[in-house]
């Protein structure tokens, strides 16, 4: 069942509200799932699933921080309240003093890896069983497309550049590969 979009300003901008609407909804569905299945919050599964990505279940604060385009406050926050759940933990950054390491605990990596799993079912449900592959080819292209468009919007907002000159200059240590530049921010 296929829609023929129009490419007028308004029937665009409506096809946009519905897509927004339909994201949001989408997001708090699966972060209800993954709260009844796990406990876990949303913003819980995002800061373990990135760090459960580090091979060595640790990063950097102002790494995560760029992962997940956060403010400090939050982030200092919510990792706060994961250490007091036992599910990490923080250190000193032994290259730089300043810097904090966000570490994974056993009970973390348990978490996380359970929610991965709660979180993959979910979206095989609701979106892979449910989209043809050719919408879903015709996402993967939207999804390319617009990250190039954030890209060179970044790269032309004078505020985002001063912003990851700064980061490059504060992660990027000796023998260090700093930030990767699609986790800078902007």
């Amino acid at each position: 069942m296929s829609k023929t979009i129009s490419t007028t300003p308004d029937a665009a901008m409506a096809v946009w509200l519905e897509y927004s609407t339909i994201h949001q909804h989408l997001m708090s569905h699966l972060a209800r799932e993954l709260n009844r299945e796990t406990g876990l919050s949303e913003a819980d599964y995002q800061i373990l699933d990135a760090v459960a990505d580090r091979p060595d279940g640790c990063v950097r604060a102002l790494e995560l921080r760029w992962i997940l385009q956060w403010e400090k406050s939050r982030l200092s926050h919510q990792i706060a309240r994961m250490i007091a759940r036992g599910l990490l933990d923080r250190r000193a950054c032994t290259e730089d003093a300043r810097s904090q390491i966000v570490v994974l605990t056993t009970d973390g990596r348990d978490a996380a890896l359970h929610a991965r799993m709660v979180r993959e079912a979910s979206i095989e449900r609701l979106i892979l069983n449910v989209l043809p592959d050719e919408v879903l080819d015709g996402l993967a292209e939207a999804t390319s497309l617009l990250a190039d468009a954030l890209e060179r919007a970044a790269d032309a907002d004078p505020e985002c550049r001063a912003a990851r000159t700064a980061a490059r200059d504060e992660t990027s240590r000796p023998g260090d590969g700093g930030i990767e530049e699609g986790c800078l921010p902007c």
